[in-house]
């Protein structure tokens, strides 16, 4: 079925989720995972001295190197071959969607927050872009709270905003 799925990680527990989803999912098509961190600078805003705070590019990328360790690691004790990559983008949808046809993935397995309002206006959505931009398929994997609500709510009614 599928043979390379990328797997990209922010490193947050939702993401962490997804990707031992997708471990399970790689072992039982067997097909191979590439892990995915990519690091992108934070919003900038300026100090009341009006400096721009520094950015640390090196403690990001390290930090997305151990994220996509853990994965591998995790894939390894499931008998799962795993590759790993990190990168450091201010668009991280495009460095996904990139990296997917570099490397020949033929799935993206990746998690979705699940930001509404506002939240997602000013945050942006991620797995949306990659959604609109990747030439392969996606998997978005949902919390489990956010599949809860969505059946909860009434037929043709969106769920409520998580408090």
């Amino acid at each position: 079925m599928f043979q390379r799925i990328l797997v990209p990680t922010d490193g947050s527990p939702l993401s962490e989720a997804a990707a031992q989803a997708a471990i399970a999912f790689a072992r039982g098509c067997g097909s191979q995972l590439v892990a995915l961190a990519v690091a992108s600078p934070e919003p900038v805003t300026l100090s009341a001295e009006g400096v721009l705070p520094e950015i640390d590019i090196a403690a990001q990328l390290k930090q997305a190197e151990e994220d996509v360790r853990r994965i591998a690691d995790a894939a390894a004790h499931e008998g799962v071959d795993c590759a790993t990559l990190t990168g450091y983008a201010y668009a991280p949808a495009a460095e996904i969607v990139d990296a997917a046809r570099r490397n020949r993935c033929d799935l993206i397995f990746m998690a979705s927050h699940g930001r509404r309002g506002l939240s997602r206006v000013l945050a942006g959505s991620v797995t949306q872009r990659v959604l609109a931009e990747a030439q392969v398929p996606v998997m978005v994997y949902r919390q489990p709270a956010a599949r809860e609500r969505l059946r909860a709510a009434p037929k043709g009614a969106q769920a409520a905003p998580q408090a």
